[in-house]
């Protein structure tokens, strides 16, 4: 079988090197591509065609394009990384998939408002098109472990999760995300939450609130709490409550994991190897176009951390508890932040 042919929509600079304007997500996708041999880097498009020609210059690509729909047009891609900012997820997305690509994997935040989100997952259903988007948290081995032990019962029976940090839709899709995960994917019955607008501030070209509330009760009973804000405290946690101890991740510490289970009269560290976890998380987005099955960080999973996010701006907008699933079209923040 020949490799599945890799096309890059926007290659910006590594983290850190002069002229970065974020993370340079894309040089580590590009990671996972090279790793498989079931890939090949052949084609780029970046506006910034400096950027396009050192990623070229790193990590391969035969073709540089500025406009990413005549690189759709005419390099017949099977699979389509998508590294730029949140409010061009949508078309790129869905060009992609019109074009007839056979995977995309995108950055997250999937989108601005909520029916772009759902735009982007029902045209790749659609077309029969596998579509993930980078939650690389499920790959990180802190959290795996984490998983490990809940299942394993070490704190009993899972009753509640706890999460935080600086913002909902940017950081906290993937806190939303991860507590599914642990949760083995259970859907959310309903959501109540509070976002603070005074003070807001955009991450890469998209608004986040200062601070923020989420509550929501999954329909096993168990509940989440998602709470937001630029303190030190909420540099990013998580934390499972059993009925017989507790396991937290707190990335300010280290180890970062740690245990209060069953018998244990103080915390126990856990130590952890360290992964990298976006490029596990290509290699396993890969094996799935193979065999047929769902990838680990699907469209369909987040989707639905993603409605989390605008289900709290909008009990923050109604004043009152949201029913899953959101009957909401738009992003409730940028009405909030009208008033």
């Amino acid at each position: 079988m020949l490799p599945f042919r890799v096309g890059f929509i926007g290659c910006g600079r590594p983290r850190g090197e002069p002229g970065a304007t974020g993370f340079g997500m894309a040089h580590d996708h590009a990671r996972g591509y090279r790793a498989s041999p079931d890939t090949a880097i052949v084609a780029l498009a970046d506006v910034n065609l400096d950027n396009a020609r050192a990623f070229q210059a790193a990590h391969g690509g035969e073709r540089i394009y500025q406009d990413y729909r005549e690189m759709l047009a005419h390099e017949r891609l099977d699979i389509v990384s998508i590294c730029t900012w949140p409010h061009l997820h949508a078309e790129m997305v869905i060009a992609a998939a019109q074009a007839g690509v056979k995977a995309i994997h995108c950055e997250k935040p999937m989108a601005p408002t909520y029916s772009e989100a759902k735009r982007m997952v029902q045209a790749c259903e659609a077309r029969g098109v596998q579509l993930t988007f980078n939650h690389q948290r499920r790959f990180d081995t802190e959290y795996r472990k984490a998983k490990e032990l809940l299942k394993s019962g070490a704190i009993g029976q899972l009753r509640r999760m706890e999460a935080g940090c600086p913002d909902l839709l940017d950081w906290g899709t993937h806190w939303f995300d991860m507590l599914f995960f642990y949760n083995d994917e259970t859907p959310v019955e309903w959501v109540i939450g509070q976002v603070e607008p005074r003070g807001s501030h955009t991450v890469f070209g998209v608004w986040l609130e200062e601070q923020g509330l989420s509550y929501f009760k999954y329909q096993n009973g168990v509940t989440g709490l998602l709470l937001t804000g630029h303190t030190e405290h909420w540099e990013g946690y998580n934390r499972l409550f059993g009925d017989e101890g507790t396991i937290e991740i707190d990335m300010t510490r280290r180890p970062q994991l740690r245990v209060w289970g069953k018998g244990q009269r103080e915390w126990q560290p856990i130590e952890t190897e360290e992964a990298d976890a976006v490029k596990l998380g290509v290699l396993d987005l890969i094996d799935a176009l193979k065999a047929g099955r769902e990838p680990e960080l699907s469209g369909r999973r987040a989707l639905r951390a993603t409605e989390l996010i605008f289900a709290t701006y909008e009990s923050s907008r109604r004043h009152g508890r949201v029913e899953l699933p959101l009957e909401i079209e738009d992003s409730p923040l940028e009405e909030l932040l009208r008033i």
